[in-house]
């Protein structure tokens, strides 16, 4: 069996009039993330994360931001298309193991509603997904609620 890690960064900045999407949900917020698409920081890590460990580069280079096709997509469209590259090479998911940095709003309560809803776009068990949630102690661009990053690490494997 071959194993394969990845790693993914994202970040966005927070905007008045945009609708905050993390983990593939809707979160009620007064600010949404800024993007080319819906901006979901966290969807946008993995997909890196993902497409890293298969050795394919990353989200811009399949998914580009001044594609027009790709303007205010649903993330979760970006997860499902990564998922299939990642099997045209003979890849599975093993596990992802993520975290997202905001000071507001608070992510616990949101979580397993993420989990569920990534685990039905990529097709794998939600036991197969951790996200977990911090904030930076009111520090840096996301102490200031100026925007929200996510980090990623994923183990892929083929058999």
């Amino acid at each position: 069996m071959k194993i394969r890690v990845g790693f993914g960064f994202d970040v966005h900045a927070l905007v008045s009039e945009r609708e905050l999407w993390l983990g593939g949900i809707k979160l009620e917020h007064e600010k949404g993330l800024l993007g080319h698409s819906d901006a979901d920081v966290l969807l946008h890590a993995v997909c890196d994360a993902l497409l890293g460990a298969a050795n394919m580069r990353d989200i811009g280079f399949h998914f580009p931001d001044n594609a027009g096709e790709y303007k205010n997509i649903d993330s979760k469209i970006l997860l499902a298309r990564t998922m299939e590259l990642i099997r045209s090479k003979g890849y599975e998911l093993g596990n992802i193991d993520a975290t997202v940095c905001a000071e507001r709003p608070k992510l616990n309560p949101h979580i397993p509603a993420m989990k569920k809803a990534m685990a039905a776009v990529m097709n794998v068990d939600e036991d197969d997904i951790s996200i977990k949630a911090t904030t930076t102690e009111k520090l840096g661009f996301t102490g200031r609620e100026e925007g929200i990053s996510a980090y990623a690490t994923v183990l892929i494997t083929k058999e």
